[in-house]
Order: structure tokens, then sequence, then C-alpha cells
């Protein structure tokens, strides 16, 4: 059984998840890095998204239980709450579908990765100096048109590196969200993104794998996911403490360096 590799991409994932700065873009640099098959650790990529996803749910629980005891009760704030979450939903599960064969093929593509992280670094600093201000405070009180230009701006995300959090972070900033409210509202929306997305990708992915590719067993996987479990548990609240106090800069910046240096070493190779 293998622990070095999953423990280290389980580590990417857990970190990279609900930060703007891209899982997937650094899940696939992390295997051209490392000398990974992408094909060997498709699937495993695939499932370690759900440890952290179940992070937000660990984090988030007394939110999600005034939601569910809200909708009962039919209190009107639980249920613009959903409302928002499947509006902003529904443009990336479209689509997602519609165009899951050429997302496959960018998915090969390190170099497109880095560039997509060097632009998005460039956008997140040009948003942040010339946003609107940001007077919408509260998921629930997110406006019906606001919350359909955030759910089609996600669906940038699917060119590896453009970051899903960070592109429904940057629609919800550009169009008044508060910060806070606005990396809160990606956490959430991640938790019926990543669940649809992962099951349409383990359902085409059921077949045997192709002559000569290897399995990553169970035992692999498991250790993945529960190591981007408790990475993504320390992240976010350092993540929405960061944010509160010194905004998305910091996060450009990374993506910027980070972006340039790998593109320079996968040119150089």
């Amino acid at each position: 059984m293998m622990i070095l590799q999953p423990v280290l991409l389980g580590i990417v994932e857990g970190v990279t998840e609900f930060l703007p700065v891209s899982s997937t873009g650094h899940l696939i640099l992390a295997s051209a890095l490392l000398g990974y098959d992408p094909d060997q650790w498709a699937t495993f990529n695939i499932v370690i998204q759900l440890g952290a996803i179940l992070a937000i749910v660990v984090l988030y629980w007394r939110t999600f239980w005034a939601v569910l005891t809200g909708l009962f009760h039919r209190t009107p704030g639980a249920w613009r709450f959903v409302r928002n979450l499947v509006i902003a939903f529904l443009p990336a599960a479209v689509i997602g579908l519609a165009l899951h064969k050429r997302i496959e093929v960018l998915l090969t593509e390190p170099k497109l990765v880095c560039i997509a992280l060097i632009v998005g670094g460039i956008a997140i600093l040009i948003v942040e100096r010339l946003a609107r201000r940001q007077h919408i405070v509260g998921v629930a009180d997110i406006p019906v048109p606001t919350t359909i230009g955030i759910g089609f701006i996600q669906c940038l995300a699917m060119i590896p590196g453009v970051s899903r959090s960070g592109a429904t972070i940057l629609g919800a900033l550009s169009l008044g969200v508060e910060r806070r409210t606005a990396a809160e509202f990606s956490f959430f929306l991640a938790i019926p993104t990543m669940l649809g997305a992962t099951v349409v990708e383990l359902a085409k992915k059921a077949p045997p794998a192709p002559a000569g590719v290897a399995h990553v067993g169970g035992a692999e996987i498991a250790i993945g996911f529960v190591t981007a479990f408790l990475v993504a548990l320390v992240v976010v609240r350092g993540f929405v403490a960061i944010v509160s106090r010194r905004g998305f800069g910091p996060f450009a910046w990374y993506r910027i360096v980070a972006g340039g240096a790998a593109l320079a070493w996968l040119v150089a190779r």
C-alpha cells in the first residue's frame, strides 16, 4: 500500500479546495511535478474532494441545522438560503454536462493551469481594487439576479487553474457581496457542485480501466480522503480570518508566483 502519495495529494486537496487558487489545477501540477500517472490517480483525485466538502459540513453544521429546521418551520430566510444555492448551482450543472468531454481534454494540460493561475491572480487584484462597494451581507440575503450571475461566473472554473472558489468569490465581490459572505457562499455552493461533479465522474469511470493502467486501491483513497478532510478543517478557519482582515490579495500574489514558477519549470524540463 502506498502512503506518501495519497497523503501528499490529500494535503494539496485540503489546502486548495476552498482557497481561490484552484484545487484541480494544483492536483494536475502536483501529478506532473511528482511524476504520478494522471490516469492512475484520476478516481482518487475525484473522491478525496468529498473529504474537503465534509469539512465544510462539520465546520458549518449549525448553519445547516438552522436551515434544515427553518425549512420545516417555513422560515423565509431558510428557503432563500436553499433557493440561492440551487439557482447558483444550475448553470454549472447544465453547462458541465454539455461540455464534459471538452473539459476532460483540458485536464491534461498543465501549462494551461499555469496560465490560468497567473491570469486569475491578476483578475483578483483588479476586482479587489475596482469592485463596487460590497453591501450584501448573508447568503440568504443575496438577490436572485446576483445569484444567477454568480452561478454563471462559477462556470469559468471548468477551465483548470481558474478555481471554482475563486470564480464564485470574485463574481460575488464584483456584484456587491461583502467578503465574508462571498467566501461562505462559495463554501456552501461547493457542496452541490462538487457532489454532482463527483457522481458524474465516477459514473463515467465505472468501466474497467484501460489495459496497463493500475488501480489506486481503497486504502489509498481512504488515506487521501481523511487527509483532505483534516487539512481542510484547519485551512477554512484560517482562510476566513485572513479574508476578513486582509482581503484576497495574498492569494492573488500566490497564484501569480506559483503559476509563473510552475510554467518556467514545465517549459525548461
